[in-house]
């Protein structure tokens, strides 16, 4: 069995200084519970911004492969 790579769908989400940390959590709660996404990454800066890089997988869906079965023919 090969494990394979998760891949993951990454969004920058830009908040304001004027934001309240109460509001910034509501936010991301909301992100992670309805759409799915989680926090990766969470960068405060000096003037009081935030960056939030959340993520989420991505799910790929595999076809199955016919090889085989329909190459046989019935005699």
């Amino acid at each position: 069995m090969a494990v394979g790579r998760v891949e993951y769908e990454v969004e920058l989400v830009r908040l304001g200084r004027h934001l309240s940390r109460h509001a910034v959590r509501q936010l991301l709660t909301e992100h992670a519970e309805y759409g799915g996404w989680e926090l990766a990454r969470l960068r405060r800066y000096r003037d009081g911004t935030r960056d939030a890089w959340i993520r989420r997988k991505i799910i790929r869906v595999r076809t199955s492969s016919s090889r085989g079965s329909s190459a046989r023919t019935r005699s």
